[in-house]
């Protein structure tokens, strides 16, 4: 039954993501490995779309370590537990919360030793900048654990890069880069806490490679210039290329086509789908104080209030119309939504 439950969740969110994303890429995929144990480790731009990504364009069922603070309501904490999303606690939460982190990173190496998948994101936040931030020990703890009970877990340790155009706003695309995995074992000879540097050092600098990497200290000066160049975002090799070599070598994104269509497009858009977006315009986007959020603000009224109000306007023009129109209404409207963003 929970399987049901997952596939039919992971279907929905996919679809949904597919309307709501203007392309999404999955590079190199094949380098996650199938029949062995997983820690998936990805930068984190995105907040939640970043986990739903992952669960939706791998292959591999897996457990995410998620922030604490996501499981306070009961009802929510339900919903993510039974998405196989696990608790993990920080200073933030409270001292006293972070010694739960003991029986949820026992549970996280019991899976992994039963050869399942386990993402966490190792730098232990999410922030919208173009910069693979200093890792945080979490993952170290966890995949030193694991080989530490069972030297022989053939642990995987999968690098995998975020890389939106704009993030924060609608209609937006994505490629996802994922790496070699580095193997666990490589790192269970010597004393831990040089292992452990040596792992966060080798980590961040596969990051850094799968998507874009500024340096903090002169972040706003080069993306400025990135931006004033139009480099392809998609494309973090080459955009790390041009950073390296001075802006001297760089490739522009592709044109825009079809600009005055896609703006006609994107106005039906809203008239067809009123509601919701006078939902998400006044009442929710004005509360949202960080932009990270933004975007997983905005897909889950995509997801929830535009079924929502396309079932209610196929009941009305059924009741006044007829079951034809409605549908040919309906049909129409998710067709212009796809144009939209896809265009």
């Amino acid at each position: 039954m929970k399987q049901l439950w997952l596939f039919s969740v992971r279907t929905y969110i996919r679809a949904g993501l597919f309307f709501y994303f203007k392309e999404i890429k999955t590079i190199n995929a094949h380098n996650i490995p199938i029949n062995k144990p997983v820690l998936l480790l990805p930068n984190h731009q995105n907040a939640l779309l970043d986990a739903l990504l992952i669960a939706t364009q791998t292959k591999r069922p897996a457990y995410f370590l998620t922030r604490a603070g996501a499981f306070n309501n009961p009802i929510a904490a339900s919903i993510l537990k039974s998405l196989n999303m696990l608790p993990v606690y920080r200073i933030r939460d409270g001292w006293k919360t972070v010694s739960k982190n003991n029986s949820v990173f026992k549970t996280c190496s019991e899976l992994l030793l039963q050869n399942k998948c386990v993402v966490i994101f190792p730098e232990g936040s999410h922030n919208i900048n173009r910069t693979v931030r200093n890792l945080s020990k979490g993952f170290t703890r966890l995949v030193f654990d694991t080989i530490a009970t069972n030297k022989e877990c053939d642990l995987q340790l999968v690098p995998i890069g975020f890389n939106y155009i704009k993030p924060e706003d609608a209609m937006d695309s994505v490629a996802i880069y994922v790496g070699k995995p580095l193997q666990a074992k490589d790192y269970s000879q010597g004393e831990r806490h040089t292992m452990t540097l040596a792992l966060k050092n080798d980590m961040q600098k596969q990051l850094s490679i799968l998507t874009t990497h500024i340096d903090s200290d002169f972040y706003q000066e080069t993306i400025n210039k990135l931006d004033t160049l139009g480099v392809d975002y998609l494309n973090p090799i080459v955009v790390n290329e041009c950073i390296n070599s001075g802006f001297t070598i760089c490739e522009k994104e592709p044109k825009k086509k079809l600009i005055l269509l896609k703006k006609g497009l994107k106005s039906a858009m809203i008239f067809t789908l009123f509601p919701p977006y006078l939902i998400w315009k006044f009442l929710v986007e004005p509360k949202i104080e960080d932009i990270e959020f933004r975007a997983t603000f905005r897909f889950a009224i995509g997801i929830t209030l535009v079924p929502l109000w396309l079932l209610v306007l196929f009941i009305i023009v059924t009741f006044i119309i007829n079951i034809q129109v409605a549908s040919l209404l309906i049909i129409s409207s998710l067709l212009i939504s796809l144009l939209a963003v896809k265009l």
